[in-house]
């Protein structure tokens, strides 16, 4: 398995947009994409603003896939104005 992690910070005024987005790009990401396993989504109230998510592929070539869909690219475009800030760590090794 190859993991994704992913930390957001949504400019504030963003933030209630941002979420159904979010949560439908990772349900079309595990309806529509074969090589994509798990998709969470977490928030804390402590951290408001905050996203952290964890994602499980098949491997890099299936992150790669998920990068270049229309689903992805859609979202990417749609969101990227209530974005202060992003992370993306890749993981190659995930131990279960």
């Amino acid at each position: 398995m190859f993991a994704v992690v992913v930390t957001f910070s949504i400019k504030t005024e963003h933030l209630a947009a941002f979420m159904p987005l979010m949560t439908e790009n990772a349900s079309t990401s595990l309806r529509e994409e074969p090589g994509c396993h798990q998709f969470d989504i977490a928030t804390d109230p402590a951290r408001p603003g905050e996203v952290f998510l964890y994602e499980l592929y098949d491997n890099a070539a299936a992150f790669d896939a998920h990068l270049a869909s229309a689903h992805f690219k859609s979202f990417d475009s749609i969101v990227a104005d209530m974005i202060a800030e992003k992370s993306v760590k890749t993981y190659g090794k995930v131990l279960q």
